[in-house]
């Protein structure tokens, strides 16, 4: 609230007093707006939420607790929903203040602001609202009261919300995240912060409470926490109990993160574990695996195998591209990230080898054509896939983990945290239960791609067959995977037991 800058963020836990604050921080602006010649001080604000539910039930609800109706005016409760404020001020001017609170969920929803004359926007919330939706609010801002009655005295937007996903605008504008790798110069400029535009965020609530061997047992306060003398004893304490770890992280300790609504593919996966403090480094004489999945979206994984262990080094996503130019981009890829490799192996989606029916050129024929020797890994069974993942994240080598990731991975970090997850669904009686195959989307691509570098790698031999990898011994997780496939291999001598290995 000491800073004037024009686009201001701030990202905090529950319970940190951030939806309080932009309220107060509204309230104040209008009454330090500079009076007309009618001694009027005059702003107009939008209040935005992603859906109506939680517009009615939290913004306003937040709004009115400290603004009542029965204090400062009523509300008109026709959408939009409109608060009207005149108030008398101790220099005998008054301060009047309009809010009209929107729910906005998509970007094609900018289309509401555009009409609108706003001297401040205030966005509740902000991870749920796209870019596009922020872009908006940013045009229709400074408009109220106009120059010829004055001009506003200040202008611009506020945000607040809990944590996000890495791969969410806010933490790549405010530098705490890389882009994709996806990400063309034009969407790269949308996502650079502008000078005018600052983030603030918040210490968090709790901190870790670890063992001497660092095994975590709980959780203690922080000292500095926020809004400590406005929340009842033991807040946090209560709040905590039978949540996850990711839960905790999110919405406790402002660690960017998220939580999804389905089950995660690999439980297996532990952030402070498999993920490198820093980006990788290039091995020397060891051979780069690249796993490829292809289609409209495809992905591309980097990885190398050091003494049993799997580093994975790097992640190559795309959007709207198909295989030719993202044949291309992976050469280029492959020539920046690893100057000095000469020893590429590359597997890919062993689909690829298909014609389509309006084209008779397969991917793998468009690689092979810009000079990318690629070979069909050596299984498409999703159970064989996904196993083969886990199968190197539950192996320690030397008392360190055997699957590492490098921090120029967030797409994969994201997928593994929460993005590839089988989606839950409802079922009579107000059960759930989970589908059978990990939900499409940005995250599933680049996880498949790794599918198919750990096949290619070897894993699903070992797996399966019990072959001789050099990797350390790993404790099954689930059932027999032989016996599972044994019939089905019969049946297919082509498959992951057949003629391919």
């Amino acid at each position: 609230m000491l800073d004037d800058t024009f686009c201001r963020g701030v990202r905090g836990p529950i319970g940190s007093g951030k939806s309080v604050t932009c309220c107060i921080e509204m309230f104040r602006r209008a009454c330090e707006q500079a009076p007309d010649e009618k001694g009027r001080r005059r702003s107009r604000w939008a209040a935005i939420r992603n859906t109506f539910p939680e517009l009615k039930d939290t913004t306003i609800k937040t709004w009115l607790d400290w603004f009542p109706e029965a204090e400062f005016g009523k509300m008109s409760w026709t959408p939009p929903f409109r608060h009207k404020i005149n108030l008398p001020l101790p220099d005998k001017t008054t301060m009047e203040l309009e809010v009209i609170f929107l729910a906005l969920d998509r970007d094609e929803d900018v289309k509401k602001l555009l009409s609108l004359e706003l001297t401040g926007a205030w966005i509740n919330e902000a991870r749920e609202i796209g870019k596009a939706i922020v872009d908006g609010a940013t045009s229709r801002v400074g408009r109220f009261p106009s120059i010829k009655d004055g001009g506003p005295t200040w202008y611009g937007v506020i945000m607040d919300t809990n944590s996000m996903p890495e791969d969410h605008w806010w933490p790549i504008m405010s530098g705490e995240s890389e882009p994709p790798e996806w990400m063309d110069e034009d969407d790269l400029i949308t996502f650079r912060k502008p000078s005018n535009w600052k983030f603030f965020t918040q210490p968090p609530a709790m901190y870790d409470k670890v063992d001497s061997n660092k095994k975590l047992i709980g959780y203690e306060y922080n000292e500095d926490r926020e809004n400590a003398k406005y929340l009842v004893p033991g807040y946090y304490d209560n709040l905590v109990q039978g949540k996850t770890r990711e839960w905790i992280k999110v919405y406790v300790q402002n660690k960017v993160g998220s939580i999804t609504e389905g089950k995660v593919v690999y439980p297996e996966f532990r952030e402070e574990t498999h993920m490198a403090n820093a980006a990788t480094d290039y091995i020397k004489g060891k051979p780069v695996f690249i796993g490829v999945d292809f289609g409209l979206t495809p992905a591309a994984i980097f990885g190398q195998q050091l003494n049993g262990r799997i580093i994975i080094h790097r992640e190559l996503t795309s959007r709207d591209m198909g295989a030719r130019r993202f044949g291309q981009q992976l050469l280029i890829s492959m020539a920046e990230w690893f100057p000095h490799c000469s020893d590429f192996r590359l597997y890919g989606d062993p689909a690829g080898d298909d014609r389509a029916q309006t084209d008779e050129t397969t991917p793998f024929q468009i690689f092979n054509a810009l000079g990318i020797k690629i070979m069909a890994a050596p299984s498409n069974d999703p159970i064989i896939r996904t196993e083969a993942v886990k199968m190197a994240l539950n192996t320690m080598i030397d008392g360190n983990a055997g699957f590492v990731l490098s921090t120029l991975c967030p797409i994969l970090k994201a997928g593994f945290m929460r993005g590839y997850h089988y989606r839950k669904v409802q079922v009579s009686g107000g059960a759930h239960r989970y589908v059978d195959k990990p939900d499409k989307g940005q995250y599933s691509h680049p996880h498949d791609a790794l599918q198919y570098l750990a096949l290619g790698m070897g894993l699903g031999r070992a797996l399966v067959t019990g072959a001789n990898t050099g990797r350390a011994t790993v404790i099954p997780k689930r059932g027999d995977l032989w016996s599972r496939h044994q019939s089905t291999a019969r049946k297919r001598p082509n498959n992951l037991l057949g003629q391919r290995y």
